[in-house]
């Protein structure tokens, strides 16, 4: 039997056997998520893209690095969408996007795709991910994507060791610490213990270091701030566990064949072309000071004074009726009476601020500003304008939360009032602007 299996880009993979071809969370844009450049670099072949025949498509979630309808946009909308997703309206989505054939996964329920069997199998957070165990001729694939691993699926997972190609989620991300950079505590440049225990269980013969095949801006400092683990230690780890394994580093583009016992290099694919040098590695830099966000959003684009007051408009209004109306968290720092301060930066890093005193679900703009206050979120005014009309995600908005030292250290950036108001509004705004100007396109 022959199996060719190829990287796209971050958990993007085409897995072909002669004339199946099946793409899993293929992503076919450079930058993705808006602000996600793939490392190393590469361009895409957009109309050699449109000419691909796919035999299916298989997404572990929607996240918009996942599920991205700018990329699904490029394929044949005769081909079968395979999805996990507890949001019906996903599918509705999808369905819009001109797709006839959009089917909702089971998890453990298996899919028929010629010689392929595609099985879902649960991930920490059922509610939102997914991950693929895929069976072909013999062999037993495990793409992680980029989830933890339920314990009960892991121990029915275990069954199937060794297992003959493991694609791995390498980089432990610090996507919360990003957010309040005064409260972010040293990153371990090791692979976390659990993870490793897994693989050990797993026991695979190989194994790709997976996901997370980007970076930001090249101006960015989230650049040395959010990706502590090189490809390098992954591999010093992961051997150390399992010598005899075979760690295999896949860029964009790249592919290997398994024949008969044995994993070979295969012919990369035509249609996604390296730029510049592709053996990179991560540089994390924990001394690495972050900027001022009224320096980062002197690097952002100027809204118009319309965009402008539509901004400002939220912040006096819009904001407090949709906070309002948010279920109000256990624990909750603002159980009781809180003064939040909210400063927004121009493009020229100026700076308005507004305060709000907050206790549960009741919210007040106090019309003066306040000497003191409990809570400070810092975002660039673009950048809430982006959340709000595109749904850009949160690792592109530059939010700065509590990064003040009259503040609390122990405070959860999670419960930020505004994050909670930009992305607890309603599912899937980045994909439903996606589809908009879609439609709206000639």
């Amino acid at each position: 039997m022959s199996l060719k299996v190829s990287r796209i880009l971050h958990a993007g993979y085409l897995f072909e056997q002669n004339k199946t071809q099946i793409l899993f969370d293929p992503i076919f844009e450079n930058p993705f998520s808006h602000n996600c450049y793939a490392f190393p670099n590469v361009k895409f072949d957009v109309e050699s893209i449109k000419k691909l025949t796919p035999s299916a498509v298989f997404i572990s979630h929607y996240h918009d690095d996942h599920c991205s309808f700018e990329s699904l946009n490029l394929i044949n909308r005769n081909t079968p969408i395979y999805m996990y997703c507890v949001f019906d309206e996903m599918f509705l989505l999808l369905k819009d996007l001109g797709f006839k054939n959009v089917v909702s996964l089971d998890l453990n329920i298996p899919i028929q795709i010629d010689n392929f069997t595609i099985i879902p199998r649960a991930a920490l957070d059922r509610d939102v991910d997914s991950m693929f165990h895929i069976q072909i001729e013999g062999l037993n694939i495990l793409n992680v994507v980029d989830s933890w691993i339920d314990p009960d699926c892991l121990t029915l997972l275990t069954k199937f060791a060794p297992w003959d190609l493991v694609l791995w989620p390498f980089q432990t991300m610090k996507e919360i610490d990003v957010l309040s950079p005064r409260q972010a505590k040293s990153a371990d440049r090791k692979l976390p213990v659990e993870w490793l225990d897994q693989i050990q269980l797993l026991n695979p013969r190989c194994i790709v270091p997976s996901a997370c095949q980007f970076i930001f801006e090249n101006w960015s400092w989230m650049n040395q701030a959010y990706f502590p683990i090189t490809y390098k230690q992954f591999k010093l780890d992961v051997t150390s566990q399992l010598p005899n394994v075979k760690v295999m580093k896949l860029n964009p583009s790249c592919s290997f064949n398994f024949k008969n016992n044995s994993i070979e290099p295969g012919p990369s694919l035509s249609w996604i072309q390296p730029i510049g040098g592709q053996d990179l590695d991560y540089n994390y830099d924990e001394s690495f000071k972050a900027p001022l966000t009224s320096e980062i959003a002197k690097r952002l684009n100027p809204l118009t004074e319309g965009e402008s007051n539509f901004v400002h408009q939220f912040c006096k209004q819009d904001l407090l009726n949709i906070y309002s109306n948010l279920e109000v968290l256990e624990e909750s720092y603002f159980l009781d009476s809180k003064i939040w301060k909210l400063s927004i930066f121009s493009h020229l890093g100026v700076g308005f601020d507004y305060y709000y005193q907050i206790q549960g679900q009741s919210i007040q703009l106090l019309e003066e500003n306040q000497k003191r206050f409990d809570w400070l979120t810092e975002i660039p005014s673009e950048k809430i304008y982006a959340a709000l009309k595109n749904g850009q995600a949160t690792n592109s908005i530059y939010i700065r939360i509590n990064d003040h030292e009259e503040l609390k250290l122990d405070l959860d950036p999670i419960q930020d009032p505004l994050l909670r108001c930009l992305y607890g509004r309603e599912f899937a705004s980045y994909q439903k602007y996606q589809l908009k100007r879609l439609i709206a396109s000639p």
